[in-house]
């Protein structure tokens, strides 16, 4: 059987895994096929004990019963952690995962933002308290995933007039989806920190070069398109401008690192039950700890180093000058301070919302997003959504609806596509406006941006 199916039959990581892998295997050389595997393996999870003396199991179904006697111990708090939530229609699923979180015993607090869907460990959309501790998969798989808007000082009229201009700098300046990278790499100052002082960044440290400047994949984006300021503010007059907006973060780098620290931090943990094992911790007081979380912060200036050559390249390109420059990572982790104690607060899918903060909410590649300020709401550990949130799966998209739909939606406002996969169609996301709107003790809309030329990574 291959890993994910055994991790999604709830075999932990770590030495049960290995054993696991090695007992299918055994099974498969002794002539089962691969259904009368899984109905053994299904059947040995709900009774290990009948298992104890099977020649291929038997190793497998003791050392389950080790670990099931270790999670019947396993002490979370009595009272789950409180967290506050906003915006209506949740994902059941996604409240069901920030319980949980609350029911760690390193949790504060929480809070679920109005743009939550279901993730992994922790809901996307949600925001996590804890103590001495970080939680690897409650940071995200793409470690620093950020924001980042530049005003150019180029006239409107170039989305329209002069429209293959910008989208042949969108084509040329950027580079999409799984692998991607430049037939001559690009140079930034962040390649030369000291990759060395953990062995895993040491031995990405190339990948990541190699890969640097460019956007990932899902909804990833790189786009031009009309910010609107009402009033005086932020060093500009009121009016319309041209700007560029990315969403993008560490790249494949960040995935293994993500992978690799949430690995240990679950080998250590053998106590969780099956539906707190992705939020395992590390103390960060031990050497597994520290080194994630200087990892983490490496992936952070990687992340913003990308979105810096993508707008600094293409203002070059277009012989443009940068009016103003706002960015934010969500994906992250920070040492906070709450009721006069230093806590580490997990964002994953979340912008810092402190008071005064600037931050970037965007909508779909053919709805609005907003620039904002922070009104630092305590109750949200000042943090607000990081986009309108999607109100169906990758699947349902895809089997819902058809570039047609999605053709006719994006020429009624007015939106050049020149990539991106169906499962991102504006339709598959929630209403930014509501969003907003669920939002607004958390933050202050002090701009809006319409996008009008989009590129993402194509299916």
């Amino acid at each position: 059987m291959k890993t994910r199916e055994l991790l999604n039959l709830g075999i932990p990581r770590g030495p049960l895994l290995k054993t696991a892998q090695i007992a299918t295997a055994a099974a498969a050389a002794a002539g089962q096929n691969k259904r009368a595997i899984r109905a053994s393996m299904l059947e040995l999870m709900a009774q290990p004990q009948a298992y104890l003396n099977h020649m291929q199991f038997g190793e497998l179904a003791a050392a389950l019963r080790e670990t099931l006697d270790v999670r019947a111990r396993f002490d979370g708090r009595q009272d789950a952690a409180p967290f506050c939530r906003w915006g209506n229609d949740l994902e059941a699923g996604a409240i069901a995962q920030m319980e949980n979180a609350c029911r760690l015993p390193v949790a504060v607090c929480g809070a679920l933002m109005p743009d939550a869907h279901q993730g992994y460990g922790l809901p996307i959309g949600g925001v996590l308290a804890t103590r001495g501790t970080v939680i690897p998969f409650a940071v995200g798989m793409d470690i620093a995933c950020r924001m980042k808007l530049t005003v150019l000082d180029l006239p409107l009229s170039l989305l329209e007039d002069r429209q293959e201009v910008l989208a042949a700098a969108l084509e040329r300046e950027t580079a999409f989806g799984v692998g991607a990278s430049f037939s001559q790499r690009k140079n930034h100052p962040v390649m030369d920190r000291d990759w060395s002082l953990t062995a895993l960044t040491r031995r990405y440290r190339d990948k990541a070069w190699s890969q640097l400047g460019t956007s990932g994949s899902g909804n990833h984006f790189v786009e031009f398109g009309v910010l609107t300021l009402p009033e005086d503010d932020l060093g500009l007059a009121a009016g319309s401008y041209l700007a560029l907006l990315s969403h993008s973060g560490s790249r494949g780098t960040g995935g293994l690192i993500a992978e690799h620290f949430s690995r240990i931090a679950q080998e250590r943990h053998p106590e969780l039950p099956r539906e707190l094992q992705a939020l395992a911790w590390l103390d960060l007081d031990s050497e597994a700890g520290q080194e994630y979380w200087w990892a983490m912060e490496l992936m952070g200036a990687y992340a913003a180093a990308n979105h810096a050559l993508i707008h600094g390249d293409m203002a070059r390109r277009l012989g443009a000058e940068v009016l103003l420059d706002v960015e934010n990572h969500h994906n992250f982790a920070w040492k906070e301070e709450l009721d006069g104690e230093e806590v580490i607060v997990h964002r994953k899918g979340a912008t810092p919302a402190g008071a005064g903060v600037l931050g970037i909410i965007p909508g779909s590649m053919a709805t609005a997003g907003y620039l904002v300020r922070g009104l630092g709401e305590s109750s949200s550990l000042a943090s607000a959504s990081h986009g309108a949130g999607r109100k169906m799966s990758r699947k349902a998209a895809r089997q819902t609806f058809t570039w047609q739909q999605a053709r006719a939606f994006l020429a009624a406002r007015n939106v050049r596509l020149l990539s991106a996969g169906l499962d991102e169609v504006p339709m598959a996301y929630k209403d930014i406006e509501e969003v907003m709107a669920a939002q607004a003790e958390l933050v202050t809309p002090v701009a809006r941006f319409d996008p009008r030329l989009v590129k993402m990574a194509a299916d």
